[in-house]
């Protein structure tokens, strides 16, 4: 596959651009319109992220993807890169993604993440209204194109697999295979070679048919309309350690900048679903009651070492 090779030297996240930002007192999501007029919110856009709530469609033709290669431990090696805005894991050639109601076969081709600080969430999808405290996106590009340009103009070019990330005290070991490299991209531009390991070893495998799809766009400039995305109900879970490494130990600024920045709360805002039906996979939990019980863990989880340290401190 000699074009997913050249789409690794021109997909970092989305876009590698240093004209847009997050959290910093003069930019957030709402003004990249000013410097890419796509990530405008119009009326007639269909933009991510979204909430996802219980009015939504129950679809008995949505079934498990099928996941080509994520069971097996790829050749050659992978990247992980500091693009200033996210940390990407470019994973090359060997992996795709089809079926589940996808209309064609996409290859594999990144994945990076979102989060929040050392004391807020930062997933980019919500749950009634909630955040996790992080979202991991897989990307996949439609087969039929030789590259990125050509799949942003297609509504349906980009697949992207979303999974939520939640909080536990015991470390992810599978997890650790990224967390474990953080350190050598800690700062914008840098990067660090990986050893390719089953990537469905990160993903909630037993509840893969599990699952929200939707039309959207890129969550990034240039915010191309042009996602199917499939976002899984069941999260993916790591300790807080590792949060923490991204959290407070990753910059958006090189690593000699004159005054170094933490990269935190780098997720877009939410938008209107408006004519859109949002639909559930025929094993999803609908989000009521059972996903009730999980968003408890996502929201409450930062509040457990306080609660916690109030049975040992007087006064808290």
């Amino acid at each position: 596959m000699i074009w997913t090779a050249a789409l690794l030297v021109i997909v970092g996240s989305y876009a590698d651009s240093d004209d847009y930002c997050y959290d910093e007192p003069h930019c957030d999501s709402y003004s990249w319109g000013d410097m890419f007029p796509s990530c405008y919110s119009l009326i007639d856009h269909h933009d991510s992220p979204i909430n996802l709530d219980e009015h939504m469609v129950r679809n008995a033709s949505l079934g498990a993807l099928y996941l080509e290669g994520f069971e097996e431990t790829q050749t050659g090696h992978w990247t992980l890169k500091n693009d200033g805005h996210s940390v990407i894991l470019q994973v090359g050639s060997g992996m795709a993604v089809s079926g589940g109601g996808l209309p064609d076969v996409y290859h594999t081709i990144q994945l990076h993440f979102h989060w929040g600080g050392p004391a807020s969430n930062g997933s980019e999808h919500t749950v009634d209204r909630r955040r996790y405290p992080m979202e991991m996106h897989i990307v996949n590009i439609k087969s039929i194109h030789p590259n990125l340009s050509a799949a942003l103009d297609d509504p349906t070019g980009l697949a992207v697999l979303g999974f939520f990330i939640d909080v536990v005290y015991a470390d992810n070991v599978h997890f650790g295979h990224i967390s474990q490299k953080l350190s050598s991209v800690a700062y914008k531009g840098q990067a660090t070679k990986v050893k390719p390991f089953p990537l469905m070893s990160l993903l909630p495998k037993h509840n893969m048919s599990q699952y929200y799809r939707y039309y959207g766009s890129l969550t990034t400039p240039p915010c191309s309309q042009a996602v199917v995305w499939t976002l899984y109900e069941v999260p993916i879970y790591i300790s807080w350690s590792q949060l923490a490494q991204f959290t407070s130990q990753i910059f958006s600024t090189e690593e000699d900048a004159e005054q170094v920045t933490p990269l935190q709360n780098n997720f877009r805002h939410i938008h209107h679903i408006l004519s859109r039906v949002v639909s559930a996979s025929i094993d999803a939990k609908l989000l009521r009651g059972a996903a009730g019980r999980t968003l408890w863990s996502a929201t409450s989880v930062h509040l457990l070492p306080v609660l916690l340290l109030g049975c040992f401190l007087p006064g808290l």
